[in-house]
């Protein structure tokens, strides 16, 4: 698959590109990963890719056509027919919440291209007429779009065969419907006895289903404690089995 990415600052990407396990997918090519200068495309000697707010206020909004020869650009070099065109996807407040499913979603297809503004935002008719889906990190505001690109390239390098050491790794992560959307359980790792604190006896036992059982417990409540709304979610979709309930409800007894 192939990410273009459309960014002022692209210097910012080498050494996340070159980074880390991720890094793998980037350099066989399983995420292959473009980088275009809007201001290449600029206005004048300058290469003017912005300008003042039409009805004033503060900051500067970037203008649409150096972003619209720059997406031309970029069309041209992917080669897709119109139909078959990737997203243009956009990073901004008003985007949906990017999520687990979102990634898995991005990491199936062709790929997409990755806008990241800047300023006080974008020219509102380049976004009426090109960007086909906006995306957010969370209720927040970045200096720009590119960590929030970066993320999203992270979280679909890791899902590609091979990428991560241990093939199984990113079944068992967060939100992962193959844990029922739950948080993944806590870890440790030697000694078995750090400041006094020891390992969780389970762990230790060689016993598998022990494991398994400690595991999964740890997981519904680690996810109660810290993010109910995923156990509301998690029942909702009738994910929970009658031993995780029963869990539950003892813990909410001693809450009690």
């Amino acid at each position: 698959m192939r990410f273009d990415v459309i960014t002022l600052f692209p210097e910012l990407f080498a050494p996340f590109l070159a980074s880390g396990v991720t890094r793998r997918a980037y350099a066989s090519g399983q995420v292959a990963v473009v980088l275009w200068n809007p201001r290449d495309f600029g206005e004048g000697n300058y290469r003017r890719v912005d300008d003042r707010p039409f009805g004033g206020g503060p900051g500067m909004v970037m203008l649409a056509e150096p972003l619209a020869q720059c997406l031309a650009a970029v069309r041209a070099a992917r080669g897709e027919p119109e139909a078959e065109q990737a997203p243009l996807l956009l990073f901004s407040p008003i985007g949906q919440r990017l999520d687990h499913a979102g990634v898995e979603r991005w990491g199936q297809g062709p790929g997409a291209v990755l806008l990241c503004g800047r300023y006080e935002g974008i020219d509102q008719r380049f976004i009426d007429r090109y960007v086909d889906a906006q995306l957010s990190l969370g209720d927040f505001v970045l200096s720009g779009g590119e960590l929030p690109a970066m993320a999203l390239l992270d979280a679909v390098a890791r899902l590609q065969p091979g990428v991560l050491h241990d093939a199984g790794s990113h079944a068992e992560d967060s939100f992962n419907p193959a844990l029922d959307g739950l948080l993944d359980c806590p870890h440790y790792t030697r000694p078995e006895v750090w400041q006094g604190a020891g390992v969780p006896a389970q762990l230790l036992s060689g016993h598998h289903a022990q494991i398994a059982e400690w595991r999964r417990a740890q997981r519904v409540l680690w996810t109660a404690r810290h993010r109910p709304d995923l156990i509301d979610a998690a029942r909702a979709a009738g994910r929970l089995a009658p031993a995780d309930e029963a869990l539950l409800a003892q813990e909410q007894g001693r809450a009690l």
